[in-house]
């Protein structure tokens, strides 16, 4: 223990903290995605249209099937591909790593935040919804001014549960050779020979803010507990 040596931590902290910053970011902008698109593969899913329904179906268990390290992958090497065959380009369409990123974790968590806001749809009494056609709203005004409004309340802590998931599945980017917090650590880990310094103050930062905002849901659900 008197080998290590926890003073490279604050020489590489303006590096750790833009590594950091670029998590965090990727880990809101993947929730509020995955929030949208999830509501309306949800909204999609509980439609009367067969097709639509099963098209939607279909994407979230192929989504919620698969690892994401592999969707990942897919997105990395086979979307240029893929958009080279669509755009009639000479060569592969390079989307590269952050916008990869981006990309894969909106649409991965999407399947996941969909079944979350289909339960919470469910769980709005359907005399809601027919009252409001009694008010002369059409479907999408019931949707947006009465069900939706409440499903996003009742299902608020499930859906912070899952962000916490995805800020910790997050670091996986690091394999695109994505300066998250987890590679930079693993760059200056590398560079300075000091691999268990590095990954214990990660082990640390990924606990203090899961731990946090864990207990922020548990609030939530006292609160919303004591409503209704």
């Amino acid at each position: 223990m008197g080998d290590l040596d926890f003073e490279i931590i604050a020489r590489t902290w303006p590096y750790l903290l833009s590594g950091l910053q670029y998590t965090l970011q990727l880990t809101v902008v993947a929730a509020l995605g995955g929030v949208a698109f999830g509501t309306l593969l949800a909204m999609a899913r509980l439609s009367s249209n067969k097709t639509l329904s099963l098209i939607a179906a279909a994407y979230v268990n192929l989504m919620r099937s698969i690892p994401l390290l592999l969707v990942i992958f897919w997105f990395y090497f086979l979307m240029p591909i893929v958009l080279q065959k669509i755009t009639g380009a000479e060569r592969p369409v390079q989307l590269g790593a952050d916008r990869s990123a981006y990309i894969t974790f909106i649409m991965f968590e999407a399947a996941y935040f969909c079944e979350i806001m289909r339960a919470g749809i469910q769980s709005i009494s359907k005399g809601q919804v027919n009252a409001g056609y009694a008010l002369g709203l059409t479907y999408k005004q019931s949707m947006q001014l009465v069900i939706l409004p409440q499903a996003f309340r009742n299902m608020l802590p499930i859906l912070l549960t899952q962000t916490i998931v995805l800020f910790q599945d997050v670091s996986l980017v690091s394999l695109l050779n994505v300066t998250d917090f987890v590679g930079a650590a693993v760059k200056v880990a590398q560079r300075d020979s000091r691999v268990v310094e590095m990954y214990l103050f990660v082990a640390v930062v990924y606990f203090v803010l899961s731990f946090a905002l864990s207990t922020l849901v548990k609030q939530l659900q006292k609160r919303f507990a004591i409503i209704r």
